[in-house]
């Protein structure tokens, strides 16, 4: 039923409609992320336990290990679960990256820790953690989806550990950050970890379509290939939407990585490597002092508007796109390829 509707109602044409039907897709697994979410978990926990999931979100990786999927030949059936444990995985991470970077709000609503408290967010992400491995073992290929999600977690949290590490203000009574902090940051640096924190996921859930596909090894290797390099060129867009975005659609406050002094964002990158000394020195007054107020993210803005470090990032991003779509030139060439196609292009088109 969903793989019919999808190919009925894709609107490959219109890229906002494109995403819209991907998006309902990926919402398919909805029912079974609170059914597995929950199971276990006395009543009076549930609202704390689905708080996260029922914020939204895009579902996008979910569906683009059902796109995957198709395009080998699977069934709906088959990847319900894996989805399901993929979903779980990226907002398991959700809440831990909200406590670290002290958000308050994503997608509009209140962070777990910000409703609950820290202590009972950390809970609540034990229960999301433990979510992941019920979804594997519900899968077709258990042990194989297991190691997938074990190793993909552990990455995404080291991308987590190097995306502090990158950050140029201090994090109060934390002696190792201290201690380890990256003295510089390049984009050698910039890019292994956005591997780990973003791509390793689109990787993972592209392999694991494929898996659920009984799909040949050749293939799911491409299918990697295809995920890494899209995970990479999302990461680069949500960079830039970052600090250019409309705020109306992008749905996150910008100007947000300045405010948190993020290290790691491309935009920030490149404009710093660009900036005369005054402008420079300007910036970097600005991300290290001990309250960052609106204007100062104003300000922040108009200096790195001053350089040319949008289009690189644009151009560094339509290179990992177009890495995504060669892989995609040696599998299947059906529908679903050229869906795929127009979703890596989609990737760096976005405003959200």
């Amino acid at each position: 039923m969903a793989l019919f509707f999808i190919s009925k109602t894709m609107n490959k044409k219109d890229p906002e409609k494109l995403l819209e039907t991907l998006e309902r897709l990926g919402k398919i697994i909805d029912p079974t992320i609170k059914e597995i979410l929950t199971l276990e978990i006395p009543e009076e926990f549930h609202d704390l336990t689905v708080h996260q999931i029922n914020a939204g979100g895009k579902r996008l990786r979910p569906a683009f290990l059902f796109t995957s999927c198709y395009l080998l030949g699977g069934k709906t059936k088959d990847a319900i679960y894996p989805a399901t444990g993929v979903e779980i995985l990226h907002n398991y991470t959700l809440i831990i990256d909200d406590i670290i970077d002290n958000s308050l709000t994503r997608r509009g609503r209140p962070t777990v820790w910000k409703k609950y408290g820290t202590s009972m967010a950390e809970c609540a992400g034990s229960f999301y953690a433990s979510s992941i491995f019920e979804a594997a073992q519900r899968s077709r290929h258990p042990l194989i989806t297991s190691q997938i999600f074990s190793k993909t977690l552990k990455t995404i949290m080291v991308g987590e550990i190097d995306d502090v590490l990158c950050d140029r203000g201090e994090k109060k009574n934390e002696p190792f950050v201290k201690e380890n902090k990256y003295p510089s940051v390049d984009k050698k640096v910039y890019l292994n970890m956005i591997y780990k924190k973003t791509a390793s996921l689109f990787e993972s859930c592209c392999a694991l379509g494929g898996i659920c596909a009984n799909g040949k090894k050749e293939d799911i290797k491409l299918l990697k290939e295809f995920g890494l390099n899209l995970g990479l060129a999302f990461q680069i867009q949500d960079d830039i939407l970052d600090i250019f975005g409309d705020p109306k659609k992008f749905g996150k406050k910008i100007g947000k990585d300045i405010q948190e002094r993020k290290g790691g964002n491309i935009v920030i990158l490149y404009a710093l490597e660009e900036l005369n000394q005054k402008d420079k020195k300007e910036f970097l007054n600005i991300i290290n002092k001990p309250k960052i107020f609106n204007r100062d993210i104003e300000r922040g803005i108009e200096l790195i508007k001053k350089t040319d470090a949008k289009a690189k990032a644009e151009k560094l991003g339509n290179y990992y796109n177009q890495k995504s779509k060669k892989a995609l030139k040696k599998l299947p060439q059906n529908e679903w390829n050229q869906i795929m196609e127009f979703l890596s292009d989609f990737t760096m088109q976005r405003n959200k």
